[in-house]
């Protein structure tokens, strides 16, 4: 096992192909702040990098996922101008002033090459509900609750929850926990689609694991990341023919492989697959083909 020390507020560590993102702020039930952000996305950019990692599972450390935004900062915590720990403050530019952390670390987590497992060990509300919606499987504790509490806070669902909520539950349901802004329980979460199982809590990050395994012990990494971007972005697609045409690339320059010739030999002879491209040197050249790269 490999384990990053460099991070305020995370943990990362690497075993067996399978990263683990843990939120890592305990005492305060890991609060998220513009720390934690830039901590994120610099873990998301090491795991895209490394081709030892074929998935990325994020939990929290202690009894809560993330109780959402830090509130230490009293009345001034969501008013940007009158922050002196914004990251804004460390000199991006200008247009970065108005772009939410959250946002910038979901948006992060949508462009994964590799599959993200949230693993929901507890509360999860404000951006601790909202983090979890570009992860690809989400599973929950039976203890874990979730809330988008932004009206109840006088403000707006943020980390581009209003793209990706609907499409994860749909319209109906996601105006009702935003608008309301109440709390609510991990059946419910399972009911609506949130998560796809519920666990008791020690049981958790093996399920997580499990799943992973399944990933990382059988598939292509290469496709893979190629799934995980067709699918994700075909959400915004307006007709079947964008996904034909991006169908057809991928399975055409997929089908000249080494990895596509090992899927079929594999499978023939009855044997694990050894995939030999990685995702670092061996995406076909048409990747990425979609026109606006969203920011860093």
């Amino acid at each position: 096992m490999s384990a990053d020390t460099s991070f305020e507020t995370i943990t990362l560590e690497i075993a067996d192909k399978v990263a683990v993102i843990t939120l890592n702020r305990p005492d305060k039930m890991n609060a998220f702040t513009g720390q934690m952000m830039l901590d994120m996305v610099a873990a998301f950019d090491l795991t895209d990098a490394n081709d030892d990692v074929g998935a990325v599972i994020v939990t929290g450390a202690g009894r809560a996922f993330c109780a959402g935004a830090d509130l230490s900062a009293g009345a001034k915590t969501f008013d940007y101008d009158n922050r002196s720990d914004r990251p804004d403050k460390a000199g991006l530019v200008d247009l970065e002033r108005i772009r939410d952390s959250g946002g910038r670390m979901t948006l992060r987590m949508f462009e994964s090459l590799k599959p993200v497992i949230g693993a929901i060990n507890g509360a999860g509300v404000g951006i601790g509900a909202t983090m979890q919606l570009p992860m690809d499987i989400r599973i929950a504790s039976t203890a874990a609750r979730f809330g988008f509490v932004f009206a109840r806070r006088g403000i707006v669902p943020e980390a581009c929850s209003s793209w990706f909520l609907p499409r994860l539950v749909g319209i109906s349901q996601a105006l009702d926990w935003c608008m309301s802004g109440r709390v609510f329980g991990a059946e419910e979460a399972l009911a609506a689609g949130l998560v796809k199982s519920l666990h008791a809590p020690e049981d958790l990050l093996p399920a997580a694991h499990a799943i992973a395994r399944e990933i990382v012990d059988n598939t292509a990494p290469v496709s893979v990341a190629l799934t995980r971007q067709m699918m994700w972005r075909m959400l915004g697609a307006d007709h079947p023919m964008q996904a034909h045409k991006i169908d057809s690339r991928g399975v055409y320059a997929r089908g000249q492989t080494i990895d596509a010739r090992e899927g079929v030999m594999s499978f023939l002879e009855k044997r694990p697959p050894a995939y030999a491209n990685k995702v670092s040197t061996d995406m076909p050249d048409f990747f990425p083909w979609w026109d606006d790269v969203p920011f860093k």
